[in-house]
């Protein structure tokens, strides 16, 4: 399971926590039941502060996404399964539409990219 961040990105580093955390359930690569890497080996494997991991790690507990237990650490839900099966579905239908529509895919790809750029 890889967490990563960028220092250079003008997003928190909490905020990216949490977002590598769900691109890795988006993507399968995270799955229910997996146990994220303990707060503190996290921090310090990134270069960053105990409590930016610990708020990355709340926002997914508030989203649902993450169950936090002292002594057990942070596990991945089934919500995070669902999460999965939502963006699989909303690229699908992006996809029909695309196609329908008959865009280009590298012009519809990047059509995304500016999408999750922009505020």
């Amino acid at each position: 399971m890889l967490i990563s961040i960028d220092p250079s990105l003008p997003v928190q580093l909490a905020d990216q926590v949490a977002r590598s955390v769900r691109a890795g359930l988006a993507d399968g690569s995270i799955k229910p039941g997996d146990k994220l890497p303990p707060a503190r080996e996290l921090a310090s494997s990134l270069g960053i502060g105990l409590h930016t991991v610990l708020r990355g790690y709340q926002q997914l507990r508030d989203e649902g996404l993450v169950e936090l237990r002292r002594g057990r650490g942070a596990v991945i839900t089934d919500a995070g399964d669902s999460l999965h099966t939502q963006l699989r579905q909303l690229a699908r239908g992006f996809a029909e539409s695309v196609r329908r529509l008959g865009v280009d895919e590298d012009q519809a790809i990047e059509f995304v990219r500016n999408a999750l750029r922009s505020p």
